[in-house]
């Protein structure tokens, strides 16, 4: 069953760029596992840093996708840089609400 996931990222301080980096070269594997980025927003500079400095909705096809995703080698390769660049990261299972 097709999940969709609202993941939440917040940059390390002085690392927005770093982030959008890292964030461009991962979600560019998305489609290698079946998926797709719906929605993906910035925060605008000067905003409250205790909010997500990126917002994104991914549609996966099942967990074994996700987790395919989540293992795929050239996404593990950019831990450091994900590390260096990303204070803190919340995944949410989300559903399509119409209307």
């Amino acid at each position: 069953m097709p999940l969709t996931l609202c993941v939440l990222l917040w940059a390390v301080d002085g690392q927005v760029r770093s982030l959008a980096r890292y964030e461009d070269e991962v979600l560019a594997l998305v489609p290698r596992h079946g998926g797709r980025v719906l929605s993906r927003v910035r925060s605008m500079p000067g905003e409250d840093a205790a909010r997500p400095t990126e917002v994104q909705v991914i549609e996966m096809p099942d967990d074994a996708a996700l987790a395919a995703y989540m293992a795929d080698p050239d996404r593990v390769a950019l831990a450091d840089l994900r590390d260096r660049s990303v204070a803190r990261t919340e995944i949410v299972r989300v559903e399509q609400v119409v209307g």
